[in-house]
């Protein structure tokens, strides 16, 4: 115990004395007394806010994910509420989900008794949910905020909590500064105001929602088809679909929704259509991944299928794999999908003389330029946001308060999708969907989405775009990743591949409008760009990637060069 710096220890010995906390926590923080670098990693930090909200290891410790960390994250996000509250009618609520991992349940629980020791109604799902069906029953129970307990796609031994506001958005910075300020004002856990279960039912503070809940939700979804009249008359059914929730939240949802539009041939993936919170089929339970599409795939060769989709533990992204004429199966890109899905959105909106005038597409400042221009083309306005869904739900508080916009389709590269202004956050079931309703409507045309995806590229430029990653774990990692950033900062480059460097952009300065964050973007003259970004969300950078080439090899020859030479500054 002699290595642990002083701040560690008085941190550790706080833990240990404080009757607040279990002996199991204190036991396992004991048995970590012969592992100082452990309990540093464990206690060098509190769990910080990034992207919404917490996520971390689970374990005990304050920079860990534990119905403690948790129970302070809600103490801080109770006052937030009873502020937002403050001179409305009635009792403030706050609608709370969780998806398969592992203590998901006890931390939403947890998160419940908190909010109701603070006078605030928890109305609470019994068992794993979506996290776009969060967001929508904020919306449609008018509560004053939301709560999911997830990870999303980061490894097993992750969980996360993520909180909203009565829009049904992810809490944006300067609302999210408000609970962190209120976190840091608590001294200790004892100030964190808790009822016991039976205490909230009885006093109507705690409340379990269900099935009307789930039934609103979808039927919302499938009310979002473009082309529900063709799919109803078969067009639907014609397609073959393969589907795999790998082990999330994903399975009944996208399943009931495919079935109101009238998809009769979906398939899903029995070894990963049950929850489960080790993922024990897959590496990483990512739709971003081609690996995690390995008996998705299996199983579309056997049956002939179409279209394999995949959806990621909570739900709220959607990956595609699409079989070609040769019936191999080729994986869309997050920017493919969404390309795609900005194409068919606006075309049949148009064809049925219902695109409005104001319509606009939002998009981040990562995401390819190719659905912007597809976009365009179509008349609607683009609007770009910093990297996160909570922007892109923003932009629609915006759009809903002026009026002056029309919102039509928002998407990240990073496989997250919304259409349909019922929610704040991406949506892998309605992505699923219309995946699905546009694979069917080209299919009856004799094209795959493929072939449209080709078509796009002779009219507008091929477009590729790569997305690289160094992940850098621990206190040690956190410094490389600002010493890193700050290099290329102070000293950016002029050229890269013997192209020049036409303009470099730091989003840390506030600039387009945006809101302050540690990015930086480079865009070169031949319009090629790339960007440096440490994740909000797990201990990583992440280096994005984007050409416009005059062909499928010339814009894959831009893209190696492009990549090649950034890392190699980023690797030396």
């Amino acid at each position: 115990m002699t290595e642990l710096s002083v701040t560690i220890k008085e941190k550790l010995d706080s833990w240990l004395n404080d009757p607040s906390i279990d002996e199991t926590t204190k036991q396992e923080l004991r048995s970590l007394e012969s592992n100082p670098a452990e309990l540093e990693d464990r206690f060098y930090r509190d769990l910080e806010f990034g992207t919404g909200g917490l996520r971390g290891v689970i374990g005990a410790g304050s920079n860990r994910m534990n119905r403690y960390t948790v129970a302070r994250a809600t103490q801080g996000f109770a006052q937030y509420i009873l502020e937002e509250h403050a001179g409305k009618e009635g009792r403030p609520s706050v609608v709370i989900a969780h998806d398969c991992r592992h203590f998901s349940p006890e931390f939403a629980l947890e998160a419940a008794l908190v909010l109701a020791g603070n006078g605030i109604v928890a109305k609470l799902f019994p068992s794993l949910r979506p996290t776009p069906q969060l967001s929508f029953s904020v919306r449609s129970l008018k509560a004053t905020g939301g709560i999911v307990i997830t990870a999303s796609h980061n490894p097993p031994e992750y969980n996360g909590y993520k909180v909203y506001n009565a829009s049904g958005g992810q809490l944006v910075p300067h609302e999210a500064e408000r609970v962190i300020g209120n976190i840091q004002a608590l001294s200790s856990l004892k100030e964190v105001k808790r009822l016991s279960r039976e205490e909230a039912e009885a006093k109507e503070l705690l409340i379990w929602l269900g099935e009307a809940e789930d039934e609103a939700f979808v039927e919302t979804v499938a009310n979002t088809s473009v082309n529900r009249e063709l799919m109803a008359a078969g067009a639907a059914k014609d397609l073959v679909v393969v589907f795999t929730p790998l082990h999330g939240t994903g399975n009944m949802p996208v399943r009931r929704a495919l079935e109101k539009i009238g998809f009769t041939q979906v398939h899903v993936v029995n070894e990963q259509e049950q929850p489960d919170g080790d993922f024990s089929t897959v590496k990483s339970p990512n739709p971003e991944e081609r690996e995690a599409f390995t008996m998705a795939i299996e199983l579309g060769k056997k049956i002939g299928a179409d279209i394999l989709i995949g959806t990621d533990p909570d739900a709220d992204r959607m990956g595609a794999v699409v079989r070609t004429k040769d019936g191999e199966y080729e994986i869309l890109t997050g920017n493919q999908s969404g390309s795609l899905l900005v194409h068919y959105v606006l075309s049949q909106m148009k064809e049925r003389g219902a695109l409005p005038s104001n319509g606009a597409v939002v998009k981040t400042i990562v995401t390819s330029e190719f659905g912007a221009e597809i976009a365009r083309h179509y008349g609607a306005s683009v609007f770009n946001t910093l990297t996160g869904f909570k922007y892109i739900g923003e932009k629609m508080n915006e759009f809903d308060q002026t009026g002056q916009h029309t919102y039509l389709f928002g998407y990240e590269e990073s496989y997250g999708y919304l259409a349909g202004n019922y929610a704040r956050d991406k949506d892998a079931i309605v992505a699923s969907t219309l995946i699905c309703e546009a694979a069917a409507y080209y299919k009856r045309q004799g094209k795959t989405l493929i072939d449209v995806l080709e078509e796009l590229y002779r009219q507008f430029g091929y477009y590729r775009e790569s997305l690289a990653s160094r992940t850098l774990k621990g206190k040690d990692g956190l410094a490389k990743i600002t010493a890193l950033m700050e290099d290329f900062r102070a000293n950016p480059p002029q050229d890269v591949a013997g192209i020049r460097v036409a303009e470099m952009r730091d989003y840390l300065k506030g600039i387009e409008g945006l809101p302050k964050e540690n990015v930086l973007k480079f865009l070169l003259e031949d319009g090629s760009w790339f960007c440096l970004r440490p994740s909000g969300t797990e201990p990583k950078i992440k280096f994005y990637f984007a050409v416009r080439g005059t062909s499928n090899e010339d814009a894959k020859a831009r893209l190696s060069h492009l990549e090649e030479h950034v890392l190699a500054r980023v690797d030396a």
